[in-house]
């Protein structure tokens, strides 16, 4: 039997963009806790450096939807060469701010700038689309992009604090900057594989986030990454409470584990199950297994339940990506991607301060509540949208033929 992986890198110009794209991504996990990491030791105040990241992050999730949506109307070279320039200097002033003790608004100002990334998770499962659309390789190449996602944010925020830590408080972010400027650079200069720009509708351009199946895949997403925080949050608060507080990173790395695995055997297979429905099994998992977190009272049933409850993670991510495929004008893909990406990432936030809360006024292991009732508002959101998640591939009056990207 032949392997489905090594199938998907036979198309030419793959393996270079996908390792281009993996490089380029890693700046995704490792400025957000790079920033805690750089400030904290500089400044030691811990508000003020989870406040310029999360300027950081939520200034991201507003920004980089919209920087995909230029993508789409101008192509990736001409719209991601500019934008990475901009964020790649503002995070270098960031760097310089912090060493050289500039004014705590140029912290806040650089953050904002920085902002301006682009969403590299959606730039290469658009070149993955281009090359397989409407070929079941598609939902191999995702597969193996959600797991590439679930190797970023493993060894990503590991290197970011252990060379922070290790060398001096800068290295974890100017090592994602750099990340950022050589991953880009050298996926940008692939240009054979990069996507076509296709017409636009006449009349007012609309946004991704207008159509139905972006909307349930998007606010179904929100509660999922608010479960993957959530995980997160509660297994350093519990170990800490059993007095093992050095057990949270094995807890936290078997949740991405398992996902990690599952995802690779997923994209291996080649169901025929309607992906909407495919999804409603995903997300059902996953609600289903965040109940025996509940009762996990030692480390080694905590590691245990944690593996569990994050096997459906990258099934529903894959699921979700192919969903947004086929539902979504290829027109608008790029942007589509990203709106759920961003999803991930505002519901990443709000679990962390939602299962924050709790554990501080209910105690550490009623902070997995939140995965309950997060698990079950999914779970409710992409049974409802059934009928707008089915269907065949959408797409926009095209005025004449696909026209190659601007250089």
């Amino acid at each position: 039997m032949a392997n489905p992986y090594s199938e998907i890198f036979r198309a030419p110009g793959a393996k270079g963009f996908a390792a281009a794209g993996f490089v380029a991504r890693l700046p995704i996990a490792m400025a957000p806790i790079g920033i805690v990491a750089m400030l904290s030791q500089t400044h030691g105040e811990y508000w003020l450096a989870g406040a310029v990241s999360a300027t950081y992050a939520l200034a991201n999730a507003v920004v980089a939807p919209q920087i995909s949506r230029l993508v789409d109307r101008l192509g990736q070279a001409t719209v991601v060469v500019p934008t990475t320039i901009v964020s790649a200097i503002a995070f270098v002033a960031m760097i310089a701010a912090t060493n050289q003790g500039w004014p705590v608004w140029t912290l806040f100002l650089s953050a904002l700038l920085a902002a301006a990334m682009p969403s590299m998770p959606a730039l290469v499962r658009a070149r993955w689309t281009e090359i397989f659309r409407d070929r079941p390789e598609l939902n191999t190449a995702f597969a193996f992009e959600s797991a590439a996602d679930e190797l970023v944010y493993i060894a990503g925020a590991s290197l970011s604090v252990g060379l922070s830590v290790a060398l001096f408080p800068e290295a974890g972010m100017l090592a994602s900057t750099l990340f950022l400027v050589f991953g880009s650079a050298a996926f940008i200069l692939q240009g054979a594989t990069e996507p076509l720009v296709r017409p636009q509708e006449p009349g007012p351009r609309s946004s991704a986030i207008g159509l139905r199946p972006v909307q349930i895949i998007t606010f179904a997403l929100i509660f999922i990454g608010a479960i993957f925080a959530t995980a997160e949050v509660s297994a350093v608060a519990i170990t800490k409470e059993l007095g093992q507080p050095s057990a949270a990173s094995l807890v936290i790395g078997v949740y991405a584990v398992g996902s990690f695995v599952v995802g690779l055997i997923v994209g291996a297979l080649n169901l025929t199950m309607p992906l909407q429905r495919q999804l409603v099994i995903a997300v059902a998992v996953i609600a289903l297994t965040t109940l025996p977190l509940l009762i996990a009272d030692t480390v080694p049933l905590l590691a245990l339940a944690v593996f569990v409850s994050g096997v459906a993670i990258s099934p529903t991510f894959i699921t979700a990506f192919g969903l947004i495929e086929r539902r979504v004008p290829a027109a608008m893909l790029t942007e589509g991607i990203t709106w759920v990406t961003t999803g991930i990432g505002i519901g990443m936030a709000l679990g962390s301060f939602a299962a924050g809360w709790v554990v501080d006024n209910f105690g550490a292991h009623n902070g997995f509540w939140v995965s309950v009732i997060c698990g079950a508002i999914s779970l409710l959101t992409v049974l409802l949208g059934q009928r707008s998640l089915g269907g065949g591939h959408q797409s926009l009056p095209l005025t004449g033929p696909a026209v190659s990207p601007a250089k």
